[in-house]
């Protein structure tokens, strides 16, 4: 895939990133959505999120929902950015908030924190993006004289 198709692609999962975001914070201010379903959009929004970079740098998107997993994948100066956060609890509302099982019930502060995590994720993950472009204008102007 070409740099150009790869950027275009990458802009989409940051969007599809971005609306869950929304949707997550959203159903924090309501009482009548579980907070689950707060976890599940924002461990989804990070994976998306992660994934952009994947796809921006020309990696292979990996099928997994493990964040950790998905940021090894980065080269190691975009990877260690994250290490802050903690992504592998982030990682277990992908399937704890979407089937009931032997865990608890996601409370409100699980839902903030998942939000949290995840608006760190997306927020790091368009600045690579917005490093990138600037980059890219910097060769593009300094080649147009050529």
């Amino acid at each position: 895939m070409s740099e150009s198709s790869n950027r275009q692609l990458a802009l989409r999962w940051l969007e599809y990133a971005r609306n869950d975001l929304q949707a997550a914070s959203v159903i924090l201010s309501r009482d009548d959505v579980a907070p689950r379903t707060a976890c599940f959009l924002a461990q989804q929004s990070a994976e998306k999120a992660l994934k952009a970079i994947l796809v921006l740098k020309g990696l292979n998107v990996i099928k997994t929902h493990d964040l950790d997993a998905i940021t090894e994948k980065l080269p190691k100066n975009e990877s260690t950015v994250f290490e802050s956060l903690d992504l592998t609890w982030l990682t277990e509302w992908s399937v704890e908030s979407r089937y009931p099982g032997d865990w608890p019930e996601a409370s409100s502060e699980d839902a903030k924190k998942a939000v949290a995590i995840a608006t760190e994720v997306l927020d790091v993950s368009t600045s690579f993006f917005l490093a990138n472009e600037h980059i890219l204008r910097h060769f593009d102007t300094k080649y147009e004289a050529f």
